[in-house]
């Protein structure tokens, strides 16, 4: 049977063991030593998802390698990563996958969250925290407070592209961001939403993501598509000025969703405010100084983001970021609405940002990942998150998910790493 992928932080925890219970007085052992510490250190490796027992659950059951699971054996988001890599071509999952550079600040998405841990208070009572899942995002509500976030080319996943973003949002009463580079167009997108009402907003509310063209008349007449799909607010992305250095993606000659470089600064934010009276909400904030300005400028809400680890090697993770607006300009949470994305992938993340005063957290890859089971696997990746949230939350003595006690963090490894601004 083949090594799972997860398993070589297991058998690099055996050896290490191994290592701890030798006696080096022991001449007998000395020998295998350094042996032993050469075979730990090669099992000490990158791994892109944790190990849930899928893997070793499959293979017991004489899986064939290339060939998605059943659905019903997805047991976490990270579940869903390994599946589409039976089902895409490399091309189409290296789009998905790919990250800048040499990828450190993708896995460092995925690794800086120990840096922040909780310190459960028992004894609360949590009975009622399925309730508080409920949140709004500029004035609409929605059942849970993370959303499906702005990704390209859902088609490769599934020929129903976004569209199963659209109809899993509305059944499960989330909020869809919709990508400029969609594979389903602005106005099929539209459609689709009329499809849909639900109980706590009646028309489904979903918003637009937008790029800035080189030729601005083209952006202007994007924002006039997007209107004319009752979108209900812009979600500027400002963290692609220009092409980006993916390795793995030009290997297959994948292009950059925004390959060209583009004039952006505030003076455009100020003339795409002129363009619409839809709330404008600056998406690819990376530090204190852009969430100062952007509330001195009059933003409506900020969105932290580092573009899922794919624009810029050694970018700040939204976690290292939220801490740093946190710890210098915590007033930033008040004034304006925030939410964040990047390297999300279980509740206590979700919870994690919350407690930092983000109000909604996005997740990308792994609903384009759960796309490729189409609508229902989108369906059950939202219900698995917040299942997650709900018994997360309990479990740390969180009763009310939008009121988190601010001792739940040990935020000191972060305190040692954050930037500060001189007082």
């Amino acid at each position: 049977m083949p090594i799972a992928e997860g398993h070589v932080t297991w058998y690099r925890a055996c050896v290490e063991s191994v290592l701890k219970e030798v006696k080096v007085e022991d001449m007998r052992s000395i020998g295998f030593i350094p042996a032993l510490a050469g075979i730990a250190a090669a099992y000490d490796v990158w791994v892109n998802e944790v190990d849930t027992g899928l893997e070793t659950y499959l293979y017991a059951a004489n899986w064939t390698e290339g060939t998605q699971p059943l659905l019903k054996d997805m047991r976490a988001l990270a579940d869903f990563d390994f599946a589409a890599r039976q089902k895409l071509e490399d091309m189409q999952y290296s789009f998905y996958r790919t990250a800048a550079g040499g990828e450190w600040s993708y896995r460092n998405n995925l690794e800086v969250w120990p840096k922040a841990r909780f310190r459960p208070q028992q004894l609360t009572d949590v009975t009622n925290v399925n309730e508080t899942l409920k949140t709004t995002i500029l004035g609409y509500e929605f059942s849970a407070p993370f959303f499906i976030a702005p990704a390209a080319r859902a088609g490769y996943g599934d020929e129903r592209g976004e569209l199963n973003f659209v109809d899993a949002a509305a059944s499960e009463e989330i909020l869809y961001i919709s990508s400029l580079y969609a594979t389903k167009s602005i106005e099929e997108i539209a459609a689709a939403k009329r499809n849909h009402n639900n109980t706590l907003n009646g028309p489904q509310v979903h918003f637009q993501q937008l790029y800035t063209n080189v030729d601005l008349s083209v952006t202007w007449d994007q924002i006039k598509r997007a209107e004319a799909g009752n979108a209900k607010a812009i979600v500027w992305t400002v963290d692609a000025p220009a092409d980006s250095t993916r390795h793995r993606a030009a290997r297959y000659d994948t292009t950059n969703a925004n390959s060209v470089t583009s004039k952006i600064d505030w003076d455009i934010y100020e003339q795409i405010r002129n363009q619409t009276k839809l709330p404008v909400i600056i998406k690819g904030i990376s530090s204190v100084e852009n969430a100062l300005t952007a509330v001195e400028k009059g933003a409506e809400a900020i969105y932290i983001s580092n573009h899922g680890g794919r624009q810029v090697e050694y970018s700040p993770s939204p976690l290292e970021i939220a801490y740093e607006i946190y710890r210098n300009a915590p007033e930033v949470f008040e004034k304006v609405e925030v939410l964040a994305d990047s390297g999300v992938r279980v509740g206590t993340d979700v919870l994690k940002l919350l407690a930092l005063g983000v109000k909604a957290v996005g997740l990308g890859r792994p609903f384009m990942y759960a796309n490729t089971y189409g609508l229902e696997g989108v369906t059950k990746a939202i219900q698995l998150l917040k299942t997650e949230v709900e018994h997360d939350a309990a479990q740390i003595g969180i009763s009310d998910v939008h009121n988190i006690p601010s001792n739940i963090l040990n935020l000191r490894q972060l305190e040692s790493e954050v930037y500060l601004i001189d007082s």
